[in-house]
């Protein structure tokens, strides 16, 4: 048996070998996952259901000129920026895991980990902005729409920027290999999940 593949089957002391499950070929995590995300994909789907109803049928329960007319929208267009960079830097994460270099997996997560936190602190700088110009969660139907689903958004992203510092620290401990970084691919998930929500969110909360 040549080396890769013996590497493959037995592992090492270190980095022992993914198993996995019978059948479907996805590990337990993963799995987990996913079941995570659809559960969280009907949570959305019906904040985000609610919001175009009530959009639609109360037109007048919104600014005359658009949400523009109170939200900043040229911040808050930069910021999704920032966390779209953020997949990018995910996904250079799970290559450089997948790939076997390891010298450059612990510095992309920390990328991904303080772009997340810079998009979790600008959110917290509108959010003060607003509120110091009159627009708050009692601002009427708008506001309490507005910040309902912004704020359930900012408190995932701030649960995944705690979990992506873990695992950086333990990415910078060695604790990942080319045939084991599990937790860097379901964190991976998470994250994508979470920036591809947001453009929805900055689509039809901000823009329309």
């Amino acid at each position: 048996m040549s080396h890769p593949a013996h590497a493959m089957t037995h592992g090492d002391a270190m980095h022992p070998p993914v198993k996995a499950e019978f059948g479907s070929g996805v590990y337990t995590e993963k799995l987990g996952m996913w079941v995570f995300l659809l559960s969280e994909v009907m949570f959305f789907t019906a904040l985000i259901g609610s919001y175009l109803i009530l959009r639609f049928s109360r037109p007048d329960a919104w600014p005359a000129g658009g949400p523009q007319e109170v939200l900043n929208i040229p911040v808050t267009a930069v910021n999704t920026f920032l966390l779209i960079c953020s997949s990018v830097t995910m996904v250079k994460a799970y290559a450089a895991a997948a790939d076997g270099k390891l010298n450059l997996l612990p510095l992309w997560l920390l990328a991904t980990t303080l772009i997340g936190a810079t998009f979790v602190g600008v959110q917290a700088y509108e959010y003060t902005e607003l509120v110091t110009h009159g627009f708050g969660p009692s601002s009427g139907l708008f506001g309490s729409t507005f910040y309902t689903m912004t704020g359930f958004h900012g408190f995932h992203v701030s649960m995944g920027v705690i979990c992506m510092a873990y695992v950086t620290l333990r990415a910078f401990r060695g604790k990942y290999s080319a045939t084991d970084h599990r937790g860097v691919e379901v964190i991976g998930l998470y994250w994508h999940f979470v920036d591809l929500v947001w453009i929805i969110l900055f689509t039809i909360v901000y823009l329309i």
